[in-house]
């Protein structure tokens, strides 16, 4: 492996470009906003509904790793931090989507709620108040779990000596717990907010968890193809080694298979059931053209990474996981395509540039961000828990 001293340069490059093409994308948004404002809309919550994946993910898997700890958490560590200190970034950019809800939810049209009994008696909860109170929650307890992880890494990281750093690593374990129900509620709400209630009339009782572990999928994609781009620079060429390659390959399997399982579930569940206003939501994404977009993300997110990801050979060498990570990560932003768009086009796939446009757009300045994050620390932790087992061999 070609090794290289500072990421640096590297980092810098990649923040710059990100950002310019980022901004691009989001002015082109405006336009499309000024032209077209429904189709705004739709294509803004698809982009953002992606983006916030692996900011939430990215959290939820460094509050795994203080439970669980262990290498795999010790390499992905700085990429797990940067990307959940994005998450102001985040609350910002849910903005826009507030001058919407007419456009994307039936249930915040007044004439919507007029003509439909159902939506009379979920009116108590789906109503925009009630829905703006339930987003301050959402982003007060996400920005206050990012907040004191970052900050006890922090105090972690300068602590003289391991009697000091031994209290605040417990802490953290203890902390991570609480986030993670934290999470999983604040999540779940979230996603029959934002997703479901696109389609008032249907309900799953797994699909707040299916939207959690896509975010999973997406974060520990990202990190491992960060990781695989970061492997030759110092000091991550100094420690990694093709065991903790196969580690990671491991647990991007298992994110995968247990993503296909949620999914799978969820399907048998309803199907079996034969209730109308559940096999709904599927016959929209089973027919019209959308079967093919669904078939895409059964084959490039679970079925080839699953095959790929079985062998030794492939796990242990940096390029090529980072490359099957990259592929299922950008297969989740299929995927999100796939739950979100039929809400609108029952017909069959209708791409507008702006479904394009706009996921480059809130990409651009996430990975802006996410790069700046990266470079302001040293891509592995100084002590103790970080490293713990990270040593290289041979």
């Amino acid at each position: 492996m070609r090794q290289e001293t500072s990421p640096r340069p590297y980092v810098d490059r990649l923040q710059w470009r990100a950002l310019m093409v980022g901004l691009v994308g989001l002015g082109l948004c405006a336009l499309g906003a000024w032209l077209n404002p429904a189709q705004f809309f739709r294509s803004y919550l698809l982009a953002y509904v992606f983006w916030l994946g692996p900011t939430l993910g990215c959290m939820a898997i460094l509050m795994v790793h203080y439970l669980a700890g262990g290498t795999w958490g010790a390499l992905l560590r700085r990429v797990l931090e940067s990307g959940m200190r994005t998450l102001p970034l985040m609350a910002v950019l849910f903005v826009p989507l507030l001058f919407g809800l007419r456009d994307l939810y039936s249930w915040a049209r007044p004439e919507g709620v007029a003509n439909d009994e159902l939506l009379q008696h979920k009116s108590l909860y789906l109503n925009v108040p009630f829905f703006s109170l339930r987003l301050a929650v959402y982003f007060l307890s996400w920005l206050a779990l990012a907040y004191l992880l970052n900050r006890w890494s922090q105090r972690e990281e300068q602590a003289s000596g391991e009697s000091a750093r031994e209290p605040i690593r417990r802490r953290l374990a203890l902390f991570s717990g609480l986030g993670l129900l934290v999470y999983g509620l604040t999540m779940t709400f979230a996603a029959v907010d934002w997703m479901m209630s696109l389609e008032p009339h249907w309900y799953s009782t797994i699909y707040g968890i299916l939207v959690l572990v896509g975010q999973l999928v997406a974060a520990l994609s990202l990190g491992v193809a960060a990781l695989a781009l970061l492997a030759r620079f110092e000091p991550l060429s100094e420690v990694i080694a093709p065991e903790h390659l196969h580690d990671l390959g491991n647990l991007l399997l298992t994110s995968v298979l247990f993503w296909a399982y949620i999914s799978f579930s969820q399907l048998l569940i309803i199907w079996s059931g034969n209730l109308p206003e559940g096999v709904l939501w599927y016959v929209h994404r089973l027919q019209g053209g959308w079967e093919w977009v669904g078939l895409a993300v059964a084959l490039f997110q679970f079925a080839l990474p699953f095959m790929l990801l079985l062998s030794r050979d492939i796990k242990e060498v940096p390029r090529r996981l980072g490359m099957i990570a990259a592929v299922i990560f950008g297969m989740h932003l299929v995927d999100v395509f796939w739950m979100v768009m039929p809400a609108f086009y029952r017909d069959g796939p209708d791409l507008h540039w702006l479904d394009v446009v706009a996921p480059i757009g809130v990409g651009g300045v996430w990975m802006a961000l996410f790069a700046w994050q990266l470079k302001g620390r040293s891509l592995l932790a100084l002590h103790g828990l970080s490293l713990q087992g990270a040593h290289k061999h041979g």
